[in-house]
């Protein structure tokens, strides 16, 4: 594989040609929208004289940056041209050099009359992304990522907190543009939504970005600093008690404090960041399983406690240092922690019937206490290194080291329903998980005619050593016996070196970007029970193609092709089962092929005085499925299983409305609808899956600035039905509204949330997942907490424009 490296190499210095006399004077600064500060890439920008000399013309990268080298020192003109924005001019003063930020205006009517009223449109479009701002979700406020991301169309969450897009759970996280391999919903729970500036769904990904994610990319941008100077922002968070106790043995404690600061100064931008978070939800679970073993019929419906302790918290920081005009270094560590607790206390009521008779031969209830502990450490150290060459080409090399310390236990006690004192069955299973995972990646661009060539290569190595261990025993006073069945050291290595070649810009009134992604992918996986290594060896070829039309200056056309792939998680792959609770194992499967999908999306943006609108159709054909599927293990025991499950294909259909009916009143409506359809066979063709189902899902945000200092907010997310491999899962949906004063020129907020609001029997937080099969069926009604009441403070010192690019785990929190 180093003729990888060699190859991108010898790319760069066939692209690299002449380097230019060092020339005496540097322009530079970044294009940004004049509303919501989005960068603009790939604009336009011609550098002009008075005294005849032909003009230099350079496209903005995709930061907005642009740069310019010249001899000359006065009697200079920058102009800007951007499809959708007015056109700019500006006189460039005698030795000045860094511009700074330059603003340009959108030349639609909505984006006109929204700087009237102050009210922002909730959804900024372009070739490759859609932006999501964070700050018009005021229920998320002292809360995560997660608490923003469940606003945006296409992006649900459900009961369990089960984060999908577009149906899918298989999607890559970026934060700050650089990609990370955690588990979704670990991450986004370490990110304080405080400090976030906007979300940015990516979702048919262009060749430059890893091929990771079947259902796309989302980048989460943090807030930003100065830019000069210091700045400081925080923000404090606190509940009140309980309303409804659901006999929860605990109090759930919810409070938290994060705080960002920005210091920059010359060639020096240093920023720190830590956050603390402790969000507790009590909860029940009602449910009933049953099944058939040799025609003895066992039922055993539950009622219990099922209640999560989560507590997370970390430190993020960076510096970064121009060495030159040409030449900057920037360094990030981040050190974190996060564990959660899931309490499930049930009461279980067994009763064994022989279907050949019809006679009940056994009855038993006794008292289950399973607790599940998942904690995680993580250390990210990470370097990159920006040159730019004196012909406006540039080389981008970073470097990224993870070592995660990923750990838990669980914990599973059958009791004497009349003596809790005396255990009937005791399990205890631990998993020791430690990972150590390093990235290392170049990049080069270079404009060339109307677009900006970008090759790169890139290679990461993740390597993680388990040791699970399955202790039991039968009564109180024997002692605990190994199971040599699911115990037992494994390890898991990931390789993968990648390739790109990509080409974008703008001609006229078209917006395009192509590419191709070559990877070569190895997985190994071995334990010590002498079995062969499973190996996967595969390479891969990912196109992709990005085009957008420009009609007018208020509707934009863009169709889109991505080829991706869905790799599986180590947890995916252990063979070894984890007791989940009492009537559940769960296991992986090391012979697990990846997905394979082809993403297609055709969409549209279009502005009107009062309404701005979106909407996209798009599909996806996936091969080798993987689902989590259930089979009888015994008579009280279901064996969850991971495994593929043939190919599917989802069609479906999102739209986003911004409508903006009266002064001081926004409503944002939006909503997503797909169609996914299922075939093929489970376990040796033993169980065949022909599953098909629509799906929808509603968003809705109402704002409404009651005076300049008080609001308040009103959303709803909604989640409909929808078929799964081998069942259903119930609608889910979840209300909120807020209230917001600001004081000391909106340097500082005091917010009030209702979280889960409900009256009466309304059915909020609430969810029930069914499965079937033959021999087994299952459902359990999961009733989380209603009627939260947080309150927020936040306090804003010096006013915040740039973007931090704080570090995130890379690897190891996947595992979580």
């Amino acid at each position: 594989m180093k003729s990888f490296g060699v190859l991108i190499l010898t790319i760069l210095l066939f692209f690299q040609t002449g380097y230019a006399q060092k020339s005496n004077r540097v322009i530079q600064g970044r294009l940004l929208d004049s509303l919501t500060h989005e960068v603009l890439p790939y604009a336009t920008v011609r550098l002009e004289t008075s005294e005849n000399a032909k003009p230099q013309v350079v496209l903005t990268d995709d930061k907005g940056d642009f740069r310019f080298e010249t001899t000359l020192k006065s009697n200079l003109m920058l102009r800007f041209d951007y499809m959708g924005y007015q056109k700019k001019a500006i006189t460039v003063e005698n030795e000045k050099g860094n511009l700074g930020s330059i603003f340009l205006r959108a030349s639609t009517q909505l984006l006109e009359s929204v700087t009237v009223t102050g009210v922002k449109p909730n959804m900024i479009s372009s070739l490759e992304k859609q932006s999501f701002k964070a700050s018009q979700f005021e229920i998320a406020k002292g809360g995560t990522a997660t608490d923003i991301l469940k606003n945006i169309p296409s992006v649900t969450v459900n009961a369990e907190g089960e984060i999908t897009v577009r149906g899918s759970k298989g999607f890559l996280i970026l934060v700050n543009g650089k990609p990370s391999q955690i588990d979704a919903a670990t991450l986004l729970a370490q990110i304080p939504a405080n400090t976030i500036e906007k979300i940015e769904m990516i979702t048919a990904p262009s060749a430059k970005y890893d091929a990771d994610g079947k259902a796309g990319i989302i980048n989460i941008v943090t807030k930003t600093g100065t830019n000069d100077g210091i700045s400081l922002s925080t923000n404090v968070q606190y509940g009140l008690p309980r309303i409804k106790t659901y006999y929860n043995a605990n109090e759930p404690q919810r409070y938290g404090a994060d705080a960002t600061i920005n210091y920059r100064k010359g060639k020096i931008e240093a920023t720190i960041a830590g956050n603390y978070l402790q969000n507790d939800i009590a909860g029940r679970r009602e449910g009933d399983v049953n099944t058939t073993i040799n025609q003895i019929f066992t039922q055993f419906p539950s009622d219990g406690e099922r209640s999560l302790k989560r507590e997370n918290y970390g430190v993020r920081g960076t510096l970064v240092y121009s060495l030159s005009k040409q030449d900057e270094i920037s360094a990030g560590v981040y050190w974190g922690e996060r564990s959660q607790y899931r309490t499930a206390d049930i009461f279980y009521h067994n009763t064994k019937t022989d279907l050949s008779t019809g006679q009940v031969i056994g009855k038993s209830n006794y008292y289950n206490t399973n607790l599940v502990l998942k904690s995680g450490a993580f250390k990210v150290f990470n370097v990159d290194y920006t040159h730019k060459f004196h012909n406006n080409s540039s080389l981008t090399i970073s470097s990224l080291y993870e070592n995660a310390l990923i750990d838990g236990y669980t914990k599973n006690r059958n009791l004497n329903i009349n003596d809790y004192t005396d255990t009937l069955q005791y399990t205890y299973n631990t998993g020791y998980n430690p990972l150590n995972a390093i990235r290392l990646k170049a990049d080069y661009e270079k404009n060339i005619g109307a677009g900006k060539l970008t090759l790169g290569y890139q290679f990461r190595q993740q390597q993680q050593d388990g040791n699970f261990v399955y202790l039991e025993k039968e009564g109180s006073n024997t002692p605990f016996v190994l199971n040599p069945l699911f115990t037992a050291n494994v390890s898991v290595l990931n390789r993968i070196h990648g390739v790109y070649a990509q080409y974008g810009g703008t001609f006229k009134k078209w917006e395009f970007s192509t590419g191709i992604r070559y990877e070569n992918a190895l997985r190994e996986f071995k334990d010590n029970k002498g079995n062969t290594p499973k190996v996967l060896n595969l390479s891969n070829i990912f196109p992709s193609a990005n085009v957008l039309y420009n009609v007018d200056n208020s509707l934009k056309l863009k169709l889109s092709y991505s080829k991706r792939v869905q790799r599986s998680t180590n947890n995916e792959l252990n063979p070894y089962p984890e007791r989940e609770h009492s009537e559940t194992m769960e296991q992986g499967d090391p012979n697990i092929r990846p997905e394979f999908i082809d993403v297609v999306e055709v969409g549209f943006t279009k502005d009107l005085k009062k309404v701005s609108l979106y909407g996209n159709v798009y599909g996806q054909f996936i091969n080798d499925i993987v689902n989590r599927v259930n089979s009888v293990y015994n008579d009280t025991i279901l064996n969850r299983i991971y495994t593929n499950a043939g190919k599917a294909q989802l069609l479906g259909s999102e739209i986003g409305i911004t409508y903006l009916p009266v002064k001081k009143v926004k409503v944002f409506l939006g909503g997503n609808t797909y169609f996914l359809k299922m075939n093929g066979d489970l376990f040796n063709n033993s169980v065949q899956v022909d599953n098909n189902g629509w799906v929808y899902s509603l968003n809705t945000n109402i704002s409404y600035q009651i005076s300049p200092s008080l609001s308040t907010q009103f959303n709803m997310t909604y989640l409909s039905a929808r078929n799964t491999a081998q069942g259903r899962d119930s609608r889910f949906y979840q209300p909120n509204i807020s209230l917001k004063k600001t004081l000391m020129n909106n340097k500082m907020s005091i917010g009030v949330q209702w979280q889960n609001l409900a009256f009466g029997q309304m059915k909020v937080n609430e969810q029930r997942i069914t499965t079937w099969g033959k021999d087994f069926y299952t459902t359990t009604n999961y009733i989380q907490e209603t009627n939260i009441f947080m309150i927020n403070i936040s306090y804003l010192f010096n006013k915040t424009d740039k973007k931090a690019k704080l570090p995130a785990s890379e690897f190891g929190e996947k595992e979580f």
